[in-house]
């Protein structure tokens, strides 16, 4: 059993790890292209600077130095009165640069991998992926330094390249089964998991000699730092979903920003693996649905007049939380004894047709009635109008939904305002590689949820939203917050994950208020990119 400090440790590491798959392709590209050497010469030099000298695309340019920073290699300057942003070398930031060098085979890794599937063992990938273990264990060749800054540093990285190894590696397992319950608790052979039992048990090999097993003959047995992993292995895959991405990031700050948009093949989500995604969150959405539950059991335990006549979830995209929730309000409800009498509405939306086919086909299947429509979180008031035409309900009875969504809105410009607030987010937003005003991003969120707000009144919007934190605050803090992921792949993609602080006040300026009783920020400190609130 392991100790409440073993724990820590380990999750330290993984927190490190998640670190190292974003980290690793932004420092190779901008080590390789020269903007670390130019920034090593120029000492302090603006964002745009760096952007004309080297023609990059500036918006994703910022996502991928920002990353630096919260690694602790760079410091961030954004002043957002002049619309500017600054990167100052510190005490650290020759002494990394120095071994960017080493991220080059794990880079090389994630672009080999774009031939192979993300759910296969497949021989050729593994191949090359034993081929960077082997020259991660002998630290590439270098003599680990003995002054005790360089070596935190050298740590630093060989642990994010880890994290490039185990990663995907971990994801892999964890979607084919290989961490069931049946493989954790027994002894087991690598035929028992795949009929190339040779090499599989070669990947063993490599997971045992980090620790995850003990191998006696050919039977393998998880340790306990193992199982740790194992039964984590879902808080890989949000950042491992976005290896796409990551692989061709080269492209994306120095080639065409549109890249993924521009494709024949059709998929407008190609910059991630959707499925991998749903899986990775799911697993994490568990600590938090817990909170989501005490809401609503209290909201649908009320007087039957005091209740919403039911649940509208903008992004419903399998219909998960939906499912979760009837079975809440069922099981555990006043409401529930009453289904016959006050039936619960309840309205999936969905802007994406793939998502809104998996929704009504998940719901049918669990015996749940509900409306499944398209819709725009963007325009509340078209939703509104196809509610009451098509089906007769007023979008103001439903208590209104959201997990994580509306960070990834359609970016849309804010319309013109006398009195723009100058925002103190320190945040790297980007629309189509161009980057963004951080003062117009706090406007457009909350002309956005201005919108929302003529509907909400009764019932009220219950969020749950993910944030970014200071660089500063993230380096001096490294692996005890996966932030450093969260801002490099919303970044990437056009998301817009904003300070906790800064979302708060701009809900509460456009008049919505939080209840105080049931809000809730994870972890419950500074370093906090979860939010739970019920506004109205």
């Amino acid at each position: 059993m392991l100790s409440k400090e073993e724990k820590s440790t380990l999750r330290n590491r993984l927190f490190r790890h998640l670190d190292g798959i974003v980290t690793c392709p932004a420092a190779y590209i901008l080590h390789d292209k020269g903007i670390t050497e130019y920034i090593l010469e120029k000492k302090s030099v603006s964002l745009a600077e760096i952007t004309n000298h080297f023609n990059a695309n500036d918006g994703y340019l910022n996502v991928a130095l920002r990353t630096l920073c919260s690694q602790g290699w760079l410091t961030y300057h954004v002043n957002n009165t002049e619309n500017t942003v600054q990167f100052t070398i510190n005490e650290t930031s020759a002494i990394a640069f120095s071994y960017f060098h080493l991220y080059k085979d794990a880079f090389s890794l994630l672009k080999f991998s774009e031939n192979y599937s993300a759910r296969k063992f497949e021989i050729e990938l593994f191949e090359k992926l034993e081929s960077l273990y082997k020259n991660y264990t002998n630290t590439f060749g270098i003599e680990v330094p003995s002054t005790s800054e360089e070596k935190e540093i050298v740590t630093q990285i060989l642990t994010h390249i880890e994290g490039i190894i185990v990663g995907p590696t971990t994801v892999l397992l964890g979607m084919s089964g290989m961490f069931h319950q049946y493989f954790m608790q027994t002894k087991f052979s690598a035929d028992e998991f795949h009929k190339d039992a040779d090499n599989f048990g070669r990947l063993l090999d490599v997971l045992t000699s980090l620790g995850w097993f003990t191998k006696t003959n050919d039977s393998y047995e998880f340790t306990h730092e193992g199982l740790f992993f194992a039964r984590r292995a879902s808080a890989y895959g949000v950042t491992v979903s976005y290896i796409p991405t990551l692989r061709k990031l080269d492209k994306l700050v120095f080639g065409n920003p549109d890249m993924f948009r521009t494709s024949e093949i059709g998929n407008d989500e190609i910059h991630v693996d959707r499925e991998m995604n749903v899986w990775g969150s799911g697993g994490a959405h568990t600590t938090y649905f817990k909170v989501i539950d005490e809401i609503i059991i209290n909201l649908f335990n009320k007087p039957i007049n005091e209740q919403p006549k039911g649940i509208l979830d903008v992004g419903c995209g399998n219909g998960a939380f939906l499912k979760h929730l009837f079975h809440v309000i069922e099981n555990q409800t006043k409401r529930g004894r009453m289904l016959e009498e006050y039936p619960l509405l309840l309205i999936g939306v969905d802007y994406n047709e793939a998502a809104l086919k998996i929704t009504r086909k998940n719901l049918v299947q669990a015996d749940i009635w509900a409306k499944v429509i398209w819709g725009d979180i963007g325009n509340p008031k078209a939703l509104s109008e196809d509610l009451q035409h098509k089906y007769g309900i007023n979008l103001s009875d439903l208590l209104n939904v959201r997990t994580f969504l509306d960070h990834n809105r359609i970016w849309q410009e804010p319309a013109p305002t006398d009195n723009l607030y100058i925002t103190n987010s320190t945040g790297a937003y980007a629309y189509r590689g161009k980057r963004l005003d951080n003062n117009l991003v706090i406007e457009s969120l909350k002309q956005h949820f201005a919108k929302w707000k003529p509907y909400i009144h009764k019932f009220g919007l219950l969020l749950i939203e993910l944030h970014t934190t200071k660089p500063e605050l993230v380096a001096k803090n490294l692996g005890k917050t996966a932030a450093t992921a969260y801002d490099a792949t919303h970044g990437y993609s056009d998301q817009y994950i904003i300070e906790l602080d800064e979302y708060m006040n701009a809900l509460e300026s456009v008049g919505l208020t939080p209840d105080n009783n049931t809000s809730k920020k994870f972890p419950n400190s500074e370093l906090a990119t979860v939010s739970i609130n019920l506004f109205k």
